[in-house]
């Protein structure tokens, strides 16, 4: 069980430097793709943090000149960016993971699962730009493994993909959250998905798809099992 992170008084304080302070004090990092929920203490502070992310937007948007005073369609842009942030599309790095109930494997299940394709949405963190793909995940389990129920994949991989990410470190990272949970005897991630920032500026490649895998376990040792699942997420 992690500890409690430190308390550091916000008072008079920007809220980011508060938190950023207590993520340092745990020996923690803070990287685009963490989830720092834990040094977040309460609704108060994710609102002060949120009304900082609109007050520097707004700042952003004022040095691209653009007429905050006068423009009808921006007056309330940094609001509204601010709230897309926080609440939306960067989420799995300021709320905690989902509720997740595991319960044994009480009928030694042993056969291939597969879930998926499940829709996931995040951000290049290079460009913060929409990555949006499909996510296949194959679970071979043991007698002593937890199962989840089906839509708890779709929220944890949303959970972990709410964030700024680069893809291949995100598949790694929900592969390791799965295997951390559930112990499979084999675990297997595809993620293939099309990049906004080759679509939307750079070379403008209107189908930059990337799909990258994990393979964990029986998976990585079995080629026959691997083969199989492959085969099955492409019919």
């Amino acid at each position: 069980m992690a500890k409690p992170a430190p308390l550091v008084p916000a008072i008079g304080r920007p809220m980011s430097e508060v938190i950023r302070d207590r993520v340092r004090n745990a020996g923690r990092r803070y990287h685009a793709n963490d989830n720092i929920s834990e040094f977040i203490q309460g609704e108060a502070e994710l609102d002060a943090l949120q009304a900082e992310v609109a007050d520097r937007i707004r700042g952003v948007l004022s040095s691209l000149v653009i007429d905050l005073d006068h423009d009808h369609n921006s007056q309330e842009t940094a609001e509204r960016v601010a709230r897309m942030y926080m609440e939306e599309v960067f989420r799995g790095r300021f709320q905690p993971m989902p509720k997740v109930t595991e319960f044994p494997n009480a009928e030694s299940l042993n056969e291939l699962m597969i879930i998926g394709p499940i829709t996931v949405r995040s951000a290049c963190s290079h460009h913060l730009v929409p990555i949006i793909g499909k996510l296949w995940i194959g679970v071979m389990p043991s007698g002593d493994s937890k199962l989840i129920g089906l839509s708890k994949y779709a929220r944890i991989a949303d959970w972990v993909m709410s964030r700024p990410q680069i893809q291949e470190e995100a598949v790694i990272q929900l592969a390791d959250l799965l295997e951390t949970r559930m112990q499979p005897a084999g675990l297997a991630l595809v993620l293939e998905a099309d990049h906004f920032c080759m679509q939307w500026r750079g070379v403008k490649d209107a189908e930059p798809h990337m799909t990258n895998s994990v393979m964990r376990g029986a998976f990585l040792r079995n080629p026959e099992l691997r083969r199989e699942f492959l085969q099955l997420i492409r019919r």
